[in-house]
């Protein structure tokens, strides 16, 4: 076909309120029953072809009720990874061939059926594999995702049709070529979005990913697997290869065809990966795009100027929806004495009051952290916090795992603002407060600058405007995105496209045309169309 076509116009796909009677809450209600009633299901991996893996059995439990297994799957083996490597670059030539059109019309299918027919399934498994609540999932797993799939289609075709300029006589073209070998996608627990973009987004751009998700996201990413078949993807474009990711990446680091990484976990894994990479660099067939957004210590920082109803919703939404699980929850905040003695009684009493537990009953705020891991690692730092002399709890404070791994939202107020609650991440709902001497801005914004190795998420609160500029211009290098009165979680493909720069990440920007341009490898093509003869040049005679 020899149209020069347009895609179809992308629009944030709306998100859906599930209000009571609705007939979404319906048929999100029946397909939660039905995954609970199924009992375990096998999932399965897609090395040569989709089968379990040869490894160890590994458990995908409930977080909100860890009685509860969903799944089991196999633990990926260094053949298998072999396998699934070998597959999807079998499958390059091919899919590298194809037009794009007919790349582009098989991510905008996958979009169509994640935001119709398989929404229900979609949120139901992200939430009972993930703990999320139905507006948490209905946000990440189908509206995120289905943003990415279609918006990135729309910056593909933007990045195709920058071309060059042509002088008298030639006809200059760039050809955006799909790099040469597989893309690594190692990809987090905490949002399905996530998960499906990170080898989507190469694909569009015509390369092959081997993915690798988290264990205890897999029911929502075998059912993705479903969805790209469902969709028309080509066997072998996406291989999945799920379990932990030693093994894996022993395999894929190892390879000479590894042509990039696209990752989100944590900052120590993504060093590892940077510094192999590095060790091994003479061995690969190209340089590998290595593309990571991993940890945050996210901030809030308010102006004795700021509005208090607008601080307590930012803390209370910011630090505790999906129980702080995410990169760019707030888990820091400085405020002035003199606004913290307006807000601290009522932050705590919301705080304490927020509807804690399992996801299927639609009245609650937040559930479970992930798993028992994460469970002992916030446990032990709440206690830590109780034992300090310098430090209070707020609200909050209790926890148990009788049921599921239950974290209730806890502030905790510290007098110094280099303890570990103001440097380390422990991604759960708990946020540490300083409050500081109205009369000392200018030094909590160094503070806040400098206290934390990250660079992921802040936001400023503040109604003087001069306070606002000056914090803006003083804290341009500590977030990657910035917020002005409003919380630093939530954005939206597009509007705020997200990533971080320091400690965490390559701030690729994730929802956007920069990160598009990481998966393709352009190649300028010059064609003469006055061909030239002479030899010799004016200056020789």
């Amino acid at each position: 076909m020899d149209s020069i076509t347009a895609v179809p116009a992308p629009v944030n796909e709306p998100i859906y309120g599930y209000a009571p009677g609705s007939p979404e809450r319906a048929a999100l209600d029946d397909q939660l029953a039905a995954y609970t009633a199924a009992g375990p299901v096998e999932l399965t991996g897609f090395f040569e072809s989709r089968r379990p893996g040869s490894g160890e059995s590994l458990e995908v439990r409930m977080p909100s009720d860890r009685h509860q297994v969903l799944g089991r799957v196999n633990q990926t083996t260094r053949a298998d990874a072999k396998a699934a490597i070998d597959r999807a670059c079998a499958a390059q030539r091919d899919w590298a061939a194809l037009d794009f059109d007919s790349r582009a019309a098989v991510f905008l299918r996958l979009a169509d059926l994640l935001t119709g027919p398989y929404r229900a399934q979609m949120n139901a498994a992200t939430m009972l594999g993930q703990g999320k609540t139905i507006q948490q999932a209905e946000i990440d797993a189908v509206g995120e995702l289905a943003d990415f799939l279609r918006f990135n289609v729309a910056y593909a075709r933007q990045i195709h049709a920058v071309q060059p300029a042509s002088a008298s006589g030639a006809w200059n073209r760039t050809d955006y070529r799909p790099l040469e070998g597989f893309v690594y996608a190692i990809t987090p627990f905490n949002f399905t979005s996530i998960a499906g973009n990170l080898p989507t987004a190469p694909a569009i751009m015509g390369n092959v990913a081997v993915w690798k998700p988290a264990v205890s996201q897999m029911l929502a990413a075998s059912l993705f697997m479903d969805l790209l078949a469902a969709a028309g993807l080509p066997e072998g474009v996406i291989t999945m290869v799920p379990g932990h990711g030693a093994a894996v990446s022993d395999v894929a680091l190892a390879d000479p065809r590894l042509a990039g990484i696209h990752f989100t976990g944590s900052t120590r894994v993504f060093q590892s990966l940077w510094g192999r990479v590095g060790q091994s660099i003479a061995s690969y067939r190209s340089y590998p795009r290595i593309v990571g957004e991993t940890g945050g210590k996210d901030f809030i920082v308010a102006h004795p100027s700021a509005d208090p109803k607008a601080l307590i919703a930012a803390v209370v939404r910011g630090a505790f929806e999906y129980s702080g699980q995410k990169c760019s929850a707030a888990s820091r905040a400085y405020i002035p004495k003199s606004l913290w003695t307006q807000i601290a009684d009522d932050l705590a009493e919301i705080t304490d009051s927020l509807p804690l537990g399992d996801v299927r009953d639609h009245k609650n705020f937040t559930s479970a952290v992930i798993d028992g891991r994460a469970y002992a690692k916030l446990t032990a730092a709440i206690e830590e916090a109780k034992a300090s002399p310098i430090a209070e709890i707020v609200a909050g404070g209790t926890y148990s795992d009788a049921d599921g791994w239950y974290i209730r939202p806890t502030i905790v107020k510290s007098a110094d603002p280099n303890s570990a609650g103001f440097t380390t991440e422990y991604f759960g709902p708990l946020i540490t407060v300083y409050v500081y001497p109205d009369t000392e801005w200018d030094s909590v914004l160094d503070l806040v600058d400098s206290t934390s190795p990250y660079g992921l998420t802040g936001a400023v609160f503040a109604t003087d405007r001069a306070a606002i500029a000056g914090a803006t211009a003083r804290l341009r290098q500590a977030a990657g995105n910035f917020y002005v009165n409003d919380k630093p979680t939530g954005a939206v493909v597009n509007q705020q496209p997200f990533g971080g720069g320091r400690a965490s990440g390559t701030n690729d920007k994730a929802g956007s045309l920069w990160n598009m341009m990481r998966w393709t490898s352009p190649r300028s093509l010059k064609e003469a169309l006055t061909a030239t003869t002479a030899i010799s040049y004016p200056h020789m005679v």
